[in-house]
């Protein structure tokens, strides 16, 4: 069960930390290349990518460092869970309420379910 609880960490530590970067230093490219999504030239929709990009870099080195210090792990299990299944939940109302979205984000929902959902688990069982 460690090796798994070690992995997840790893896998979303490291995404959350590649791809809060990413959007972080380019945010027009990130977004073209891995969403699909076209950035207008607007510094305040700019300003907003970026901040949640901060957010996401610093929540996957937070995660990160809960593989290798021992108190961090469930902080960084809350702090994965909270990150991606909140995604995850704002995807599926954007889904309900403004449609359908590319299979790039669609493909992006099932890893923020997989890592969210497995997050939650070995938070709460750490917990319980």
């Amino acid at each position: 069960m460690e090796i798994f609880k070690i992995v997840t960490l790893s896998l979303s530590g490291l995404l959350l930390t590649l791809v809060g970067l990413m959007r972080l230093l380019n945010p027009k490219q990130a977004y073209a290349k891995n969403s699909g999504i076209q950035l207008a030239d607007d510094v305040n929709l700019l300003n907003e990518m970026r901040g949640v990009s901060a957010v996401q870099l610093m929540g996957g080195i937070i995660t990160l460092l809960g593989t290798i210090i021992a108190p961090l792990t469930v902080v960084a299990f809350a702090l994965a869970s909270l990150i991606f299944l909140g995604f995850a939940v704002g995807r599926f109302f954007s889904i309900a309420v403004d449609g359908k979205p590319n299979n790039q984000i669609r493909q992006g929902i099932m890893f923020e379910l997989v890592l969210g959902a497995a997050s939650l688990f070995f938070l709460l069982t750490s917990l319980l």
